[in-house]
């Protein structure tokens, strides 16, 4: 569930599991009952003995996250509840930040199965090639490689207008202009500022990078499926309701955890609410409208009439 909830891009299904790479090491990930399994390029078999996994590996999957007390943090409501329920075992991903990074600049205004296809394009072409047993899989090229190419050698990856941004942040990364690495250093303010100040990253882009690469685990991004949530079921009656009164509501309401709770309603809107139609469905119990209509007065007195 965790490497298809829309996290990353690259992971694809083989045999019982996923084949792709963690930064430049190709692995195949597998789940059997509540065990990870891991085989890495040039294991062709898996191995008789288990071992545990290396620190890294369980530092990308996250296995660290305190997944029962997070879950227990997420607001007591009808859709939250349903979708931790639906989501039980989703972790976020900790990413390669310029992996990341140049991955949801090409995300901007495209669904993810578009997404994925720049992703696999991007890396078929410029990345470096590895085997996971006889499956070819590509690391993610460096943004060193990216600064190099054209923009219509990007566009080839249908990025279309993303391909000048791509390529503008990538020189920008590649020169050492912008460090991403020490960028970890700074509070959440002054980060997301940075990151909005590169081609091609609004608002929306930077909370994703921020959560699945910097794991500022507040970070709450609004896509369009995640606005829709907050409509339908937190806001039904309000029809006014600003893209930024969303963002003030999200980033009090859901708390310290609030990109865990984004990221649960995200896979869970996506899955089981477009295939049931209960997203259309606004019956949210009048209980609780009223007290989230007296939450949000309390989240921003001012700006949310």
């Amino acid at each position: 569930m965790t490497l298809n909830s829309g996290q990353v891009f690259h992971w694809e299904k083989a045999g019982g599991g996923f084949a792709g790479t963690i930064a430049d090491v190709a692995a195949y990930v597998e789940e059997e009952n509540d065990v990870l399994k891991v085989r890495f390029g040039g294991t062709p078999k898996p191995a008789r003995e288990t071992h545990a996994l290396p620190n890294w590996i369980a530092h990308y999957f996250g296995l660290d996250h305190p997944l029962a007390e997070i879950c227990e943090s997420f607001p007591n409501d009808p859709v939250m509840n349903a979708a931790r329920d639906f989501c039980r075992g989703l972790r976020i991903i900790r990413q390669p930040k310029w992996e990341c990074l140049a991955t949801f600049i090409c995300s901007s205004m495209k669904q993810v199965a578009h997404i994925r296809q720049i992703s696999l394009a991007l890396r078929n072409r410029f990345g470096d090639q590895r085997k996971i047993g006889s499956r070819a899989v590509h690391a993610f090229p460096s943004p060193q490689r990216i600064a190099r190419a054209s923009e219509s050698q990007l566009r080839e990856c249908k990025l279309g207008y993303r391909a000048k941004n791509l390529r503008a942040t990538a020189q920008l990364v590649s020169s050492g202009e912008c460090d991403l690495k020490a960028w970890s250093e700074l509070p959440d303010g002054g980060l997301r500022k940075n990151l909005c100040d590169l081609p091609g990253v609004g608002v929306k882009i930077a909370n994703c990078v921020m959560l699945f690469a910097y794991e500022r685990l507040r970070a709450f991004p609004i896509d369009v499926w995640i606005e829709r949530v907050l409509r339908q079921h937190y806001f039904p009656r309000r029809k006014k309701m600003t893209a930024r009164q969303l963002c003030e509501f999200s980033e009090t309401y859901f708390g310290e955890h609030g990109g865990y709770a984004q990221q649960y309603l995200f896979h869970y809107a996506r899955t089981a609410l477009r295939k049931t139609e209960v997203s259309r469905d606004s019956s949210t119990p009048k209980a609780f409208r009223a007290r989230n209509d007296r939450l949000a007065q309390v989240v921003s007195p001012a700006g949310l009439r």
